[in-house]
C-alpha cells in the first residue's frame, strides 16, 4: 500500500501512527489511518462520521491505545483527503449510500493486509453508525457492533420530512443533486458554529480541537450535504430501519441532549436488537452532545471504559454489571 500522508502534529495521537491510500473497487481513492500498541488485544476500525477524516480520531487513538486495543479509521469517499466527489470540493457528496460498502470492502482488505490485531470490533459514528449496520447486516467479520449516536434517522421537523424527500426526487430530475440541502452552507461547522451554541460537545476543549485541525489543514474540512446525500441518506435509513436486528453483540452510546440524528430510531433498533437476541445495549449518557467520545473529561472516559470493557467479553456484556 501506497504511504498516504498523515498529519501528527494536529491530531494528538500516539506515537506510530500510519496512513495508507487505498482505491475502492470502483477506483476511488480513500485513505486508511491505523495505530497498534504493543500485545494489543484487537483492533478498533472505526467508522467516522459525514465531515469527519483520521486525525479527528487521534485523541480516541490514544484512549484505545492505553486499554490495550489498536484502532483504525478512514477517510471515507467525499471527504477528509479521499476523493471528493462534487465539482465543489466543500459539498459532501455520494452518489449513492450503497457506494460507502465499497469503502468497507476497501479498508477490510487493508486490515487483512496490515494484519491489524484481532478479533477485530466495529465502531460506527453518525453517519458512520449508518454503514458499520449496513456492513453487518452484510456480515462484516467483527466479534461485536459498537455505535456512537449512530445515524439511522436524521432529527428535522416533522413538517420537513415530505419537503426533503420531495427536493431529494426533483433534485435528480432537474439535475441538481449537487446543490447544498437546505439550512446547510460551503463551511465547515466548527468553523461558522459558537462553542455556546455547537450540537457536538459540551467539552470546549474539544471544541477547540476541532477548530484548530480544520484552521491548520483546511483541506480536511468539509461543508454542508448536497441534496443528492440527503435524499440517499433517507432512504437507506429507511431501509436498514426495516431491517431485522443483526444477530451479534452490539452496545450504542447515545447522548440525551442528541440533536443531529434522530433518537427515537436508535430507541426502537435498540429495543427490538435486545428483544431479539439479549445482546443490544444501549447505553444513555446524561447531558452529552453528538460526539460522546468528544465530549466532557468524564463522558469521555466512561465511553471508552465502556467500549473496552464490551471488546473484552461482548457476549456476556451486561450493561448494568460494571467491571470491578
Amino acid at each position: 500500500m501506497e504511504t498516504a500522508p498523515f498529519f501528527a502534529e494536529i491530531a494528538d495521537a500516539p506515537e506510530g501512527g500510519r496512513a495508507h491510500w487505498l482505491v475502492a473497487e470502483d477506483g476511488v481513492r480513500i485513505r486508511i489511518g491505523h495505530w497498534v500498541p504493543a500485545d494489543a488485544a484487537g483492533t478498533v476500525l472505526l467508522f467516522p462520521g459525514r465531515t469527519e477524516y483520521i486525525e479527528k480520531y487521534g485523541r480516541a487513538a490514544r484512549d484505545f491505545a492505553t486499554r490495550g486495543f489498536a484502532m483504525a479509521a478512514v477517510d471515507w469517499r467525499g471527504q477528509g483527503l479521499a476523493d471528493r466527489l462534487a465539482g465543489d470540493v466543500l459539498s459532501g457528496h455520494v452518489d449513492f449510500f450503497g457506494d460507502y460498502q465499497r469503502d468497507v470492502r476497501a479498508v477490510m482488505a487493508a486490515a487483512e493486509a496490515l494484519d491489524l490485531p484481532r478479533p477485530w470490533y466495529v465502531l460506527g459514528h453518525s453517519m458512520g453508525g449508518c454503514i458499520a449496520l449496513r456492513a453487518v447486516q452484510d456480515g462484516l467479520p467483527v466479534a461485536g457492533a459498537i455505535f456512537s449516536a449512530p445515524m439511522w434517522g436524521i432529527r428535522m421537523a416533522q413538517a420537513l420530512r415530505p419537503l426533503a424527500w420531495s427536493l431529494g426526487w426533483g433534485s435528480r430530475r432537474l439535475r441538481l443533486d449537487h446543490v447544498y440541502a437546505p439550512g446547510t452552507q460551503p463551511e465547515p461547522y466548527v468553523l461558522s458554529e459558537p462553542f455556546e451554541s455547537n450540537k457536538l460537545t459540551r467539552d470546549r476543549d474539544m471544541y477547540q480541537y476541532m477548530i484548530d485541525q480544520t484552521r491548520a489543514q483546511p483541506e480536511l474540512g468539509l461543508g454542508g450535504p448536497s441534496l443528492r446525500w440527503l435524499h440517499e441518506a433517507l432512504i437507506e435509513c429507511r431501509a436498514l430501519m426495516r431491517m431485522a436486528p443483526p444477530k451479534l453483540p452490539g452496545l450504542t452510546l447515545l447522548g440525551t441532549a442528541e440533536d443531529i440524528v434522530d433518537p427515537t430510531d436508535i430507541h426502537r433498533m435498540m429495543a427490538r436488537w435486545a428483544k431479539a437476541s439479549d445482546r443490544g445495549h444501549l447505553a444513555l449518557l446524561d447531558g452529552a452532545r453528538h460526539e460522546v467520545m468528544m465530549d466532557d473529561a468524564e463522558t469521555r472516559r466512561t465511553v471508552f471504559d465502556m467500549i473496552a470493557r464490551f471488546m473484552q467479553a461482548p457476549e456476556a456484556f451486561d450493561l448494568d454489571r460494571p467491571a470491578a
